[in-house]
């Protein structure tokens, strides 16, 4: 698992060996597994936001949108 991009509102975690993301909602702690076609989408939506305007704003835009309804709660053991 890697860390590759951390805001205060979300987290992108990295499972190589998985070839997906997590993507962690803070604000409501949710969480959010992609693999396959979708964190490829994902990794090129970042990639697609020019930049000059990519910064924790437009990323957090983009991570709303992939995280509306689709999360799932953090919950700890």
């Amino acid at each position: 698992m890697n860390v590759v991009y951390n805001s205060e509102n979300y987290a992108i975690l990295a499972y190589p060996m998985q070839q997906g993301f997590e993507l962690v909602d803070k604000l409501a702690s949710r969480s959010l597994f992609v693999q396959g076609s979708v964190a490829t989408g994902l990794r090129e939506a970042i990639d697609n936001i020019p930049f000059e305007e990519r910064n924790e704003e437009s990323i957090d835009s983009l991570l709303d949108d992939y995280c509306v309804g689709a999360t799932r709660p953090i919950v700890f053991h």
